[in-house]
This record gives structure tokens, C-alpha cells and sequence, in this order.
């Protein structure tokens, strides 16, 4: 348990110290008016209280992966520990802070528009293309996911293709409807089942002391086919939203248009991603440990097809008991969910600002949403793992691009930028390697995968130094 407490410990003062010194470079101006003071309309700019953004922000970027994936990412060992950590601290939260923030300074633009204000025009058109079609990802497999794991505990009339319908029924009024409306009124709830959940195993978790992995025992690759499946990149991939994602920058700007006060954009933007970094610690440690070992975690996977879904289970059930699994399992669901509401909600924001659609009446919105539950339609036809996986590498190459994009604004602001280039460099490494290595991408040996990530990385670094020359350094 004294890995597990430290790192527990660590996320904390993350926000508490290193979110202090990264409001500080950004530079807050509290007198600063935000875009809900300027652009109100009712829908998409409404204000709201600082707690209720806080959690809609962490529903809305609390998906699958901080459970599914901390899961996933757990069978590597205790190397997911300190990936969580530092990955969350120095790299998702910076990353989440500085997307909101820079929307709350843009008016509430969406990302793409905000990539391309610092990337230049022929970038941002890629990006436009890439952020919708990975709203489309998010969309389908928050639909499939949930639908699953509900079809698993209601009565067997109720099957998968009847909550499919019911989430996308769901899915189709949050998208429309004004954010005060039905988002701001359901989100508490939801937040309070996500809690519930995560607290619930948490405190089995000292409760119980299972045998959770040391950090001082080693942070080597713990899989039996450790050849097949390096750590690098593959755990960096496996873990995202519990320590760095992109899909978390397409959802910052939907809160962005509901701040009242920049000084109040740490506790949202950097304090939800501490959040949710506790939440995928606290499913790693569990996931790890609850079968004996990181072996037996490994063995209780292959017996069910390596879904994650019965590993959930198993713990609520026998740390929480009946009545208690029910209701830590409603939060598992929630949480999917309620970033695939919003992630079609931005779908539609993003669309609107490419097409110069105005956004105040249900009409235009109309126009916007139907084709895009459309193709929500037509990829829930496709494999899941498929899916999936395509959406793990387009979560994280956006999160590279975003970082890039901050990077380039802190040096157009003489701001000191290494604090997103570090991350920047480190995550196009990562997609660049994983692209190469992975077997739905060129499926290189592995020696020729770290080469050539390394030389793209290169390349794109040369890049930046190279526009660098005419800026003094911070």
C-alpha cells in the first residue's frame, strides 16, 4: 500500500504546487471578462457555479479509460503507477488547464480553431477533420461500452441493442437541449453515483489491504508476452485518460463558455484531471491486486476474452457487496456515458464553427446533429475493439497536437513554454512509435519502430527550434 498512498499523495500536491506554478506562467487576469459575460445565449453560453462545472468537466472526461483502461494498463504492473502520476501531473492537467484557459481567452472557440490560431490555417483544417472524427470514435464506443455493462445486470429483455436505443435517445437530447437545460440539472446526480463508485473502492482499498504492487519491488514489464507488448509505447497508449488525452481538450471548451472568473480555471481544468488521475490509480491498484496478483489479474483477463468489463464487476461485487456493487457499478456506467453525450455535443460546436451556423435555435442545431448521429449509427455496425483501438492512437496524436499548439503560444507570449514542450516532445514520440509498432498501424520490428518514432520526433522538434530562432527564449 505505500506506493499506492505516495502516488495517491503526489496527485495531490501536483495540483496543490505544480497547479500554482502552472496558473502562474499562464498568467490569470481576474478582471478579465469571459466569454459567458460577452457572448451569453442561452445554450452553449450559460453561466454556472464553479462546482457544477467542475463536475460536468470530470464526467465529461471520466469515460471508459480511467476504469478501462487504468484495467488494461495494470497487467504492465507497477510501471502504471508512476505513469498515472507523472503522466497526470506534468502532462494531462497541464494539458486540460492551458485548452480551457485558452478558450476562455478566445471567446470559448473550439479546439481546432484554437490549433490552428497558433499552427497556422492549412494545419487547422486537418485538425477540424480529426478532432470531429474522433468526437464520432468517442460517440460510438461510449454508446457500445455502457450498453454492454447495462445489459449485464437488467433483466435479460433488455439486451444490448435496447440500451443502445436508450443511450442514444439520451445522447440526442444533450446534444440539443441548452447545457442549463439538462446537462446542468443531470450532471450532479450522475456526479455523485461517480463518486460513490470511486470512493467505494477506494476505501476497500485500505480496508481490504490487498497485496497491491511495490514500486520498490521494480517497474518492469510484468506481462508473460512482455516481447509482444513493450511498455513503451504501448502503456502509454493503454492508460489515457487517467493520465494524458486529447479527447479531454475537445471538452474543455464546452466549460470555457460557462466561467464567470479566470481564477477560477485551476480547480476546474486542473483539478478535474487530478480527479480523474486518482480515479485510474485507484482502478490500477485495485485491478492489480484484487486477483492475489498482477499474475492473476493477467489470468482472469484471458479467461474472458481480455474485457474488462467482468474485472469491474468481480471487485464491486465482493468488496461492496450486493446493494453497494449496484450502485458503484450505475457509476461505472455514468461515466462513459457522460463523455459520450458531450463529446457529440462538441461534435456539434466544432461543426457550427466550421460552417459559420449560428447555434440559438433547435432548427440549426438540427441540421448540425442529425448527420452526425448518422455516422454514430453506422460505426456502431463496426467492431468494438476495432474502434477502439483506432480511437486509443487519435486520443493521444491529439493530445500531442494540442500541447504542440500551447507550446507555441507560450513562446509567442515569452512565457516560459518547456512546460508543454517536454510533454509535447514525449507524447509525439509515443504516437509516432505506436503508429509504427502496433499491429493496426505498419507492424515494424520493434528496434525499426524506436528508430523511426525517434527521427519524426526529431524532425518535428528541428521544426520548432527552427521557428524558435526568431523568438527569444523564455
Amino acid at each position: 500500500m505505500y506506493s499506492f498512498t505516495i502516488c495517491a499523495i503526489l496527485l495531490v500536491a501536483g495540483y496543490l504546487i505544480y497547479g500554482a506554478v502552472v496558473e502562474r506562467i499562464f498568467g490569470v487576469d481576474a478582471a478579465r471578462p469571459t466569454p459567458v459575460q460577452t457572448r451569453y445565449d442561452g445554450v452553449d453560453y450559460v453561466p454556472l457555479p464553479w462546482w457544477k462545472i467542475f463536475f460536468i468537466q470530470l464526467l465529461n472526461i471520466a469515460g471508459l479509460g480511467p476504469i478501462f483502461g487504468a484495467i488494461m494498463g495494470a497487467v504492465y504492473g507497477a510501471s502504471a503507477f508512476l505513469w498515472i502520476v507523472l503522466g497526470c501531473i506534468f502532462g494531462g492537467a497541464v494539458h486540460d488547464y492551458c485548452a480551457g484557459m485558452l478558450s476562455i481567452r478566445h471567446g470559448g472557440e473550439s479546439l481546432p480553431e484554437t490549433i490552428g490560431r497558433y499552427m497556422g490555417k492549412p494545419f487547422k483544417q486537418g485538425i477540424r477533420v480529426f478532432t470531429v472524427l474522433l468526437m464520432l470514435q468517442v460517440g460510438a464506443v461510449f454508446i457500445a461500452g455502457p450498453a454492454d455493462l447495462l445489459a449485464g445486470f437488467t433483466p435479460s429483455f433488455m439486451t444490448s441493442a435496447f440500451w443502445v436505443a436508450v443511450i442514444f435517445i439520451y445522447y440526442l437530447l444533450a446534444t440539443l437541449l441548452p447545457i442549463d437545460k439538462f446537462i446542468g440539472r443531470i450532471y450532479p446526480i450522475f456526479g455523485v453515483a461517480l463518486l460513490f463508485m470511486a470512493v467505494g473502492v477506494l476505501a476497500s482499498l485500505f480496508y481490504y489491504q490487498p497485496p497491491i504492487p511495490e514500486i520498490t519491488q521494480g517497474v518492469g514489464n510484468m506481462r508473460p508476452d512482455a516481447e509482444q507488448y513493450p511498455i513503451f509505447p504501448l502503456l502509454f497508449i493503454s492508460i489515457a485518460c487517467g493520465a494524458i488525452s486529447g479527447f479531454h481538450a475537445t471538452q474543455s471548451p464546452l466549460m470555457a463558455r460557462c466561467v464567470k472568473n479566470e481564477k477560477l480555471g485551476r480547480r476546474i481544468f486542473f483539478g478535474s484531471m487530478v480527479a480523474e488521475g486518482l480515479m485510474a490509480l485507484t482502478w490500477a491498484a485495485a485491478a492489480a491486486s484484487f486477483f492475489g496478483s498482477v499474475g492473476g489479474l493477467q489470468q482472469f483477463l484471458a479467461e474472458h476474452g481480455n474485457n474488462a468489463a467482468p474485472v469491474v464487476d468481480a471487485i464491486v461485487n465482493s468488496w461492496m457487496g450486493r446493494v453497494g456493487g449496484l450502485l458503484a457499478l450505475i457509476g461505472v456506467v455514468v461515466a462513459p456515458i457522460t463523455s459520450g453525450d458531450t463529446a457529440l455535443r462538441s461534435a456539434r460546436l466544432i461543426v457550427a464553427d466550421i460552417t459559420g451556423v449560428e447555434q440559438r435555435s433547435i432548427r440549426s442545431r438540427l441540421y448540425i446533429t442529425l448527420p452526425i448521429f448518422c455516422v454514430v449509427f453506422l460505426l456502431l455496425q463496426v467492431n468494438f475493439d476495432v474502434i477502439w483501438r483506432y480511437f486509443a492512437w487519435s486520443n493521444q496524436t491529439l493530445a500531442a497536437c494540442t500541447l504542440w499548439a500551447i507550446t507555441v503560444y507560450f513562446a509567442q507570449q515569452k512565457r516560459c513554454y518547456w512546460i508543454t514542450l517536454a510533454p509535447a516532445v514525449f507524447m509525439t514520440m509515443v504516437c509516432s512509435t505506436y503508429l509504427l509498432i502496433a499491429p493496426e498501424g505498419f507492424a515494424l520490428q520493434h528496434a525499426a519502430a524506436y528508430v523511426g518514432g525517434a527521427i519524426f520526433t526529431a524532425a518535428t522538434l528541428l521544426i520548432f527550434a527552427r521557428w524558435m530562432r526568431r523568438r527569444p527564449a523564455c
